[in-house]
């Protein structure tokens, strides 16, 4: 194996609990509005789910590009009117506030403690469909401790695009064969294999993403499967 230099890391799922932080988010919106009826873990998994469909546009090229908080935005206006509720009953300030959620989105308890042991011998990145304004506030937010921080909205690409993963190596200059993709989400691993990375399959329970209609399970033919980050400092950094 050609000697690695870079780890980049998927973020929602892999690295942040975004389920568990949005549902609780939510959960508040709700109690404000006296909505004891609507699960928010629920609404959780229906904001997130019509992602995909929102985001291919914008992979075709039938449509421009545009960063994650307004798609994000326009799908909880959508997922609203799934629940039966009309996005103009609620103040933008309040819709607003709500779609900031993403920007602090909690660390897995081992996410940091990880990727800190993985930086003293590796460079260590995000590679993510989120902005890079929505990356810097989640990382001060959960003291991720990234060497870089560029979004989406730098390569104007969205994953599985191979430009999202080039893209990112270019701007490191490291070839894709000294750059690893740590993700929990098959789909995402599949595509960096595919540009040329190595990949590391971290288990992530409740991580899956709703918004796919096949997340690929696991495969034989990713380099390293761990349970956490901190598993993967071991192995990265015992064999450094």
């Amino acid at each position: 194996m050609a000697t690695i230099e870079v780890l980049f890391f998927d973020v929602l799922g892999t690295v942040v609990d975004w389920r568990g932080s949005i549902a609780d988010e939510v959960a508040v919106f709700l109690k404000r509005h006296n909505l004891p009826h609507i699960d928010a873990h629920s609404f959780a998994d229906a904001w997130v789910g019509n992602y995909d469909a929102a985001i291919e546009p914008i992979r075709s090229g039938q449509r421009a590009f545009t960063a994650l908080d307004n798609i994000n935005m326009e799908n909880l206006k959508a997922c609203l009117a799934q629940f039966g509720l009309a996005p103009s009953q609620f103040a933008s300030s309040e819709l607003e506030a709500l779609n900031l959620a993403w920007h602090k989105l909690r660390p897995w308890p081992d996410a940091v403690e990880g990727i800190t042991q993985l930086k003293k011998h590796y460079i260590v990145a995000p590679l993510s469909d989120g902005s890079t304004r929505l990356l810097v506030d989640m990382a001060k937010h959960a003291h991720l401790p990234w060497d870089m921080v560029f979004g989406a909205d730098i390569s104007r690409s969205y994953k599985p695009a191979p430009r999202a993963y080039l893209h990112a190596c270019e701007l490191l200059d490291v070839h894709p064969q000294r750059a690893m993709l740590v993700a929990a989400h098959g789909y995402d691993l599949d595509a960096a294999r595919t540009c040329g990375l190595k990949t590391a399959y971290v288990l992530r329970e409740h991580a899956s993403d709703p918004s796919k209609v096949v997340d690929a399970g696991l495969s034989e033919k990713w380099d390293h499967r761990v349970n956490n980050l901190i598993e993967l400092a071991k192995i990265l950094t015992s064999a450094a």
